[in-house]
């Protein structure tokens, strides 16, 4: 890295703690920014704008959404970045150590939203789901938030019990009755996707605090089990997970496997180079959430298998990279910034590739949306929060390097 001049009253080298860090001015210097990761960000952000545009353009075509114009969708998708852009610039503006102090009321509070999106007249109900609270501009999803409050709980967690982390009952057990009330909440929503989401985003935050090889395995398999148990209780859940084996299947094809298998027409339409933006036919309500769940389907119509092969490459240099910001952190002796970091890594990889997973026919359908590119106003908000409070971790990690990556 190189030393530089050494100015009066300033340290030359790292302090091996949160000291530097707290003498920095919460207005992060821009130029500190990682350039790379912030216009993959914002390529996805926009190609995902002009999908989402494509893959709605045809929808008022249908009576459900007649009194809905065109650009409807694209609009509110619009809406929801422009505020996620505002409330992303206000996070990164917060020194992480705050963060740090907030995580268990942070935690809470997602808690709370998540009990108050089931009551009525608070919550929404969408397709016999209750996982919205309306506000109006947006439909507001304590799911997403839940998310982004995992990551900060459970990293502050781990570092409180770092001197215990090798005993089961002092360790996990806590962390694991916190996740699995927020999991008994969004069962009750349901929304099994989010809750898996979070349990991995759990586990793989205690793996990464240093959880050892044992008890990591133990508790994988308890989630297992659980997922097990859920699927094998509930009839629609054990219908999906056939539907998947056999999409065409005629008991199916009309049901449970209609998204999947009209997915994979819209996949297979495409070929190589696909057939060009806006030239979707499974989009012209033959493919349900097109504009949500499926966005990938369309994407591989309409670019083939070399836009869907853009897709996952800016995804997997993107869980790699924040993952990269992450051990940073921790080899400069930030703990829980790193670890902050690579919950969102884990996150942003583990939910687009259930996604992608799911539109390509290798994974049960489930409505998980594509982080950054799917249509959703607080999915939207909370990945630009998240990619704003890695932002501010690696500008953090610059400053106490002196000068950061040449």
């Amino acid at each position: 890295m190189g030393l530089q001049p050494i100015r009066e009253g300033v340290l030359p080298v790292n302090l091996g703690s949160y000291d530097y860090a707290r003498s920095t001015s919460a207005n992060a210097k821009l130029q500190g920014l990682d350039q790379t990761l912030v216009w993959v960000v914002v390529a996805l952000l926009i190609w995902g704008m002009v999908m989402v545009y494509s893959a709605s353009i045809a929808l008022p075509d249908s009576p459900k959404f007649a009194r809905y114009a065109q650009t409807h969708f694209v609009l509110r998708h619009i809406i929801s970045i422009g505020v996620g852009f505002a409330v992303a610039l206000l996070a990164f503006q917060v020194p992480i150590e705050k963060w740090e102090k907030v995580a268990r009321p942070f935690f809470v509070v997602s808690l709370i939203l998540l009990l108050a999106v089931l009551i009525p007249h608070i919550g929404k109900d969408v397709n016999g789901a209750r996982r919205w609270i309306s506000l109006g501009v947006m439909n507001f999803q304590p799911s997403e938030f839940a998310k982004l409050a995992v990551i900060i709980y459970a990293s502050d967690y781990m570092v409180r019990k770092m001197d215990v982390k090798e005993r089961f009952f002092r360790a996990v057990l806590p962390i694991g009755t916190a996740v699995a009330l927020a999991g008994i909440l969004l069962l009750a929503e349901p929304d099994m996707g989010a809750f898996m989401v979070i349990a991995i985003i759990a586990m793989g935050i205690l793996f990464l605090g240093g959880v050892n090889a044992r008890m990591f395995f133990l508790i994988l398999a308890v989630l297992v089990f659980i997922f097990a148990m859920i699927i094998m209780t509930s009839e629609w859940r054990r219908e999906r997970i056939f539907a998947y084996l056999d999409p065409w299947d005629q008991k199916h094809a009309l049901g449970k496997g209609y998204q999947l298998s009209h997915s994979l027409i819209a996949i297979g339409r495409g070929e190589i180079f696909g057939v060009g933006l806006g030239g979707s036919v499974e989009k012209l309500h033959w493919l349900p959430e097109a504009h949500t769940d499926f966005l990938l389907a369309v994407i591989g119509e309409e670019f083939g298998l070399v836009g869907v092969l853009c897709v996952i490459s800016a995804f997997l240099w993107l869980s790699r990279r924040i993952m990269v910001i992450g051990r940073q952190a921790i080899q400069l002796d930030r703990v829980f910034a790193g670890l902050v970091a690579q919950g969102v890594g884990i996150w942003i990889g583990f939910q687009s590739f259930i996604n992608m997973g799911v539109n390509l026919g290798a994974l049960p359908t489930k409505g998980l949306t594509l982080p950054l590119m799917s249509y959703g106003g607080s999915a939207i908000l909370l990945n630009m929060v998240a990619i704003a409070i890695v932002l501010r971790i690696d500008v953090e990690n610059k400053q106490m390097m002196r000068g950061g990556r040449e």
